[in-house]
């Protein structure tokens, strides 16, 4: 650091940056970065291990803005430190596609590890990478080779501790004992609507203190000497994550709004930034840096020394675990071993050929017990519902505080926690994450789904007890509304297989499809085998799929996902004096995808007579019957009965589609 100018200077580039941008745009969130400037030029200038020339650089340590509307700190750090993110994108802040979008997104911005703002989410990210860290340490590192040996850091706010996920997660990463996760929580009592003494008064220090935290108290967020010891007794504790309770003051050196909600949301103003400068002792213009504060930040030399000695690592890894090596770099790499889909389609013409009839939730385990002993990456879990999920498989080993070279989390009963996590996890490398619950408890995940999408990562959302064929439990526990919320998602693959073959096709495509999330919807109830041919047994990767068709041109197509479609074919074999296609739909988004002639030769627009059946909310299918056309559907919640009883109620029968057909031919 240049003698010239003092940590205080370096940390009020960072304020200048901040106010300077936000007041540009009209729009954004000062305080936060201006209260949380001195923390982060220690930590980014001290500690963090990172290198800007090589941001996707394995070894990295991460770090998550949880408290994500403090962009313009994330990106002021990212610029001054090195990366590629000129001051024309920081003077671009909150415009169209610039890289400093208003809230950070990953993919946009180089060295933005996660894309936050959901309040809660970035601190369950940062568990879920602190896990895959540890995890993929307990994989890889030999005797001599810490080949895995990285932190991550996490910032957050008043509003990520308020949010029930940050319970969910940081209780877990206590139990795990993430060592390696060290949080900042920014202790400025401020929030949207106030002081939070009126709504928050929780004792965080024994709220973490409870789930096994190494907690650091009252720290002064302002002072750069307390900050570096805080952190060195974070660093020094290696068996429970830290959080370090930073006290400080939003909107730090503005003398009117320093303190107060008015500097948390909105721009500080042209005069009272004028007031800051001058308190602050920031001469320099609007948006610009002298060169000694930029030599000072710059961590390219750093990073790469860094870099280069953990290369050296590497090469004498590569030595003495050649195997090893390569499976580390395959599986940093992401991509899935030579041969596996070739073993894959093996099985899936076993599956064709096997004809029993099972749950398609005991397909999914099956199609994992032959799929997950070629991938090691597959990390799985659920949230306290391995066994009615199917989710476990034979080579299954639980990850625990003191082993954690397993492959299996019981996440407990944190749908939405573990849905983050897998998303942390996932955003870290090294595993494809898949984790089980319910499908009705995909509300409580709802967020943590669609950012999964949202940031294009491969996670694997398993849920089972798809319909109101679960039954018993009643309508609590039958999903109705969900499937049509999950395929109303940009950028998510929806999975609803008909029998053991589509299980273990939708099983294939989900773990290959590398730029997005999908799930995987499994019924608890038997469901019958259906015949195919070569050729639709290739085509069930396309998402939709002519399964039974009539001869010449046909009067009606019923189109069914799941449990229904045997219920489809069945009425199509009643139905002798009618030419009817019977179409398995098994993943809408994957069938969109596909060319319009092959669409058009599976839903042929000239055929208007459209029925489509499935035990969900009928509202989802118009968009492929037409408004002239059938749906066997549900308008209402279900019941508590047995499945089949239901299924008899609401109208899933065969007497009930033949009379929904005839209405139409009429």
């Amino acid at each position: 650091m240049p003698s010239t100018y003092s940590r205080t200077d370096m940390a009020n580039a960072l304020r200048a940056l901040s106010m300077d941008a936000v007041q540009k745009a009209n729009s954004g969130h000062p305080g936060t970065p201006m209260g949380m400037a001195d923390i982060a030029e220690v930590l980014w200038n001290d500690y963090l291990k990172h290198n800007p020339a090589n941001p996707k650089w394995a070894d990295r340590d991460r770090f998550v803005l949880s408290n994500g509307h403090g962009s313009i700190l994330l990106y002021s750090l990212l610029h001054l430190s090195g990366y590629d993110l000129s001051i024309e994108e920081l003077k671009s802040f909150c415009q169209l596609h610039s890289k400093t979008p208003g809230h950070p997104e990953y993919g946009y911005t180089p060295g933005v590890e996660a894309t936050t703002g959901p309040l809660g989410q970035g601190i369950a990210n940062a568990a879920g990478m602190a896990l895959a860290e540890k995890t993929l340490a307990a994989h890889f590192n030999r005797p001599g080779y810490e080949l895995v040996n990285h932190h991550t850091y996490v910032f957050m706010g008043d509003g990520c501790l308020m949010e029930g996920i940050s319970h969910e997660a940081c209780s877990l990463a206590g139990t795990l004992g993430l060592g390696k996760l060290i949080a900042f929580y920014d202790d400025n009592g401020i929030s949207d609507d106030g002081d939070v003494e009126g709504w928050f008064t929780d004792d965080t220090l024994k709220r973490f203190e409870s789930y096994g935290w190494h907690t650091i108290p009252n720290l002064n967020g302002h002072d750069a000497t307390a900050i570096k010891s805080a952190i060195e007794k974070a660093l020094s504790v290696t068996d429970k994550p830290t959080i370090i309770c930073c006290q400080t003051v939003i909107g730090f050196g503005s003398p009117n709004k320093q303190g107060r909600k008015e500097c948390h949301g909105e721009p500080l103003g042209d005069d009272e930034i004028a007031l800051v400068l001058k308190a602050i002792d920031w001469t320099p213009a609007p948006f610009e840096i002298p060169e000694d504060i930029y030599a000072g930040w710059n961590a390219k030399a750093k990073g790469e020394a860094q870099n280069d000695e953990w290369k050296s690592i590497l090469s004498n890894y590569c030595e003495e675990f050649p195997y090893l090596a390569v499976e580390f770099e395959r599986r940093v790499s992401g991509e899935l071993p030579v041969g596996f889909f070739a073993k894959a389609d093996e099985y899936i013409k076993l599956c064709q050929k096997d004809g029993k009839k099972i749950s398609s939730r005991e397909a999914s385990q099956n199609a994992l017990n032959a799929y997950a002993p070629l991938l090691p990456e597959l990390l799985g879990g659920s949230a306290d519902l391995s066994g009615p999920c199917f989710s476990l498989w034979s080579g299954s080993k639980n990850i625990s505080a003191q082993d954690a070279s397993g492959n299996y989390v019981h996440y407990g009963i944190r749908e939405f926690g573990m849905s983050a996590m897998m998303n942390g996890i996932a955003l870290h490398g090294g595993f494809i994450p898949y984790g089980a619950t319910f499908l009705v408890f995909m509300d409580y995940a709802r967020s943590a789904v669609r950012m999964a999408a949202l940031m294009k990562q491969r996670v694997i959302f398993i849920y089972t007890h798809d319909s109101i064929g679960l039954g018993e439990n009643g309508p609590t526990h039958q999903p109705v509304e969900q499937l049509g919320t999950l395929r109303s998602t940009p950028n998510l693959h929806t999975w609803r297989p008909c029998d053991t073959t589509e299980s273990a096709v939708s099983w294939k495509m989900t773990i290959a499809r590398k730029k997005g999330p999908s799930v995987l919807v499994f019924s608890r109830q038997e469901l019958e085998p259906q015949k195919r041919n070569t050729v639709q047994l290739a085509q069930i990767e396309k998402g939709g799929y002519v399964l039974s068709d009539c001869e010449g041109t046909p009067e009606v197509i019923i189109i069914a996902t799941g449990s229904e479609v045997s219920q489809a074919v069945a009425t199509q074999k009643k139905l002798t004096d009618k030419r009817v296609r019977v179409v398995s739909m098994p993943c809408v988004e994957a069938f969109m995808e596909q060319k319009e002639s092959y669409r058009e030769s599976v839903l042929p627009t000239s055929v208007r007579t459209r029925v489509a059946e499935e035990a969900g909310h009928k509202n989802y299918w118009y968009k492929f019957v037409g408004l002239e056309g059938g749906i066997v559907g549900m308008s209402t919640f279900g019941e508590s009965a047995p499945g089949h009883e239901l299924m008899q109620y609401f109208g899933f029968t065969t007497d009930n589609l033949i009379k929904t057909i005839e209405k139409l031919l009429k």
